[in-house]
């Protein structure tokens, strides 16, 4: 009897990826809600100002790459205060710290660019498409007329708002008045074009298509959050011992009779989600605190005839435990909150003191490498130097240029230089040393002080001393 094998299964392929499902948050009004727009309104009436603000006939913030100048208000900052940025990102960061560390994702939730801009488009999609159910239905529908017109409005708003945003973020390199002037004359530069189209295209992208995507797969912040945050960190959570088990029912029913918890699975709170994310399965990373839940929740909850609340700012402890909101607070206090809060302090009063009490100039000195030392007249020893001074007040100035620590020395060259507003003047200095002075110090460097003070009070105004050194040659 002859047998015959099966035929070999064929492989099948398996995705390992899933598929992203479009989220369509629906609109929510709410306390939360008017708090999230009230920051929209403060963060765009800033961005889209402070290149429009001038101070002292200039712009009022304007960082001149071309010049090397950082005009901040009162301030102006060259490249030696670099330092005073590389301590502000310090600061943001344990500010951002101080915040998660207390109330979890706040910043995410009403000031993070993403999110305004995210909000901000998702107006304009109501507003073209309607909500939720129409979005839905219309991506749904095959192509027609009115649906690309729909789609056209959108996409053409959504363009509007973000090539102004990429236009205006330019405009704080470049003053705005002199930029918009020459995209209506189509002379834009091209570098100039390139970070309008640039920025403007991450805004596009960012708000319009990616946006949940961009917090929950590409911002760090979601991915260490867990590392600041601890039981007693105000976060937003589901109330389960409430809510549980949940079920739908009539508004004259009775959970309790009918063996219910609060919540009547409408999951309103999960259409409402930005992220699209169910709050009810416990914290997540995906979560924005932007308490959008809670805000349909809580009206829910009101139209049942319940009290609000069952999801609410709380803390993991004060659910476990049952904590009142003041025991909650209390407990804010803690050793993590109190150093984050006391190095924020610190740098931040260090921060204040150094830009208040910084000199309006600032000088350097370098040695002159192609002659070191060299001996002129009977026996007299030259050394030569660069001087570098930069004027960072707003007007010009004179600066004497002083010299001591070592007897006898001399300065051979313009006692004083003038150095325009926000400008950086080099000029050469030559220093001698008389040969009796000079004698039995061959082959020695000798420390000496370049002191720089500015014109005409100088006694009265601060002064900058810089250490360097006179060479004596062997012979």
């Amino acid at each position: 009897m002859t047998t015959t094998s099966p035929p070999p299964r064929q492989p099948v392929p398996v995705s390992l990826y899933e598929k992203q499902r479009k989220v369509y948050p629906k609109a929510v009004m709410g306390y939360f809600a008017r708090w999230r727009w009230a920051m929209v309104w403060l963060t765009q009436l800033v961005f889209y100002g402070l290149p429009w603000l001038h101070w002292n006939g200039r712009h009022a913030v304007l960082f001149d790459l071309d010049q090397r100048h950082f005009y901040v208000f009162g301030l102006v900052m060259q490249p030696q205060d670099f330092i005073y940025l590389a301590a502000l990102l310090i600061i943001s960061a344990l500010l951002l710290f101080f915040v998660t560390a207390l109330a979890g994702r706040l910043w995410c939730g009403y000031a993070c660019p993403q999110t305004v801009y995210t909000e901000i488009f998702l107006w304009l999609e109501r507003h073209t498409e309607g909500d939720r159910g129409a979005r839905m239905r219309l991506d749904a529908q095959p192509w027609s007329g009115a649906k690309l017109l729909r789609k056209t409005a959108k996409h053409g708003a959504w363009l509007a708002v973000a090539l102004y945003t990429g236009f205006t973020f330019t405009g704080y390199f470049i003053p705005i008045e002199a930029l918009a002037a020459q995209m209506m004359a189509l002379t834009l530069s091209p570098w100039a074009t390139f970070w309008v189209f640039f920025y403007g295209f991450a805004t596009y992208g960012n708000a319009g298509f990616m946006r949940e995507q961009v917090c929950k797969y590409m911002c760090p912040y979601a991915r260490f959050q867990s590392a600041l945050s601890d039981m007693d960190t105000m976060v937003i959570a589901y109330d389960t011992a409430r809510g549980d088990p949940r079920g739908s029912r009539s508004r004259k029913a009775d959970a309790k009779t009918l063996g219910l918890g609060d919540c009547i699975d409408c999951t309103l709170c999960v259409q409402v989600c930005p992220t699209g994310i169910d709050i009810r399965n416990g914290l997540q990373n995906e979560c924005i605190a932007c308490a959008a839940c809670i805000d349909v929740c809580d009206d829910v909850m009101g139209k049942m005839g319940d009290a609000p609340g069952l999801i609410r700012y709380s803390s993991g402890r004060g659910m476990e435990q049952g904590l009142s909101r003041g025991q909650m607070l209390r407990r804010a206090v803690r050793p993590r909150v109190l150093i984050y809060g006391a190095l924020l302090l610190g740098l931040s009063l260090g921060l204040l003191w150094s830009l208040s009490s910084r000199a309006d100039f600032s000088a350097s000195i370098t040695k002159d490498r192609g002659a070191m030392a060299r001996v002129v007249g009977r026996g007299t020893v030259e050394n030569t130097y660069r001087l570098q001074i930069a004027n960072s007040s707003e007007q010009p100035r004179t600066y004497r240029i002083g010299v001591s620590g070592l007897p006898g020395l001399q300065l051979d060259s313009e006692a004083s230089v003038a150095v325009a507003p926000t400008e950086t003047a080099t000029v050469p200095i030559r220093l001698v040393l008389p040969a009796g002075a000079a004698a039995g110090h061959a082959g020695e460097s000798l420390p000496v002080n370049f002191e720089i003070q500015a014109l005409p009070d100088a006694e009265a105004a601060p002064r900058l001393t810089i250490r360097a050194v006179f060479m004596v040659p062997r012979g």
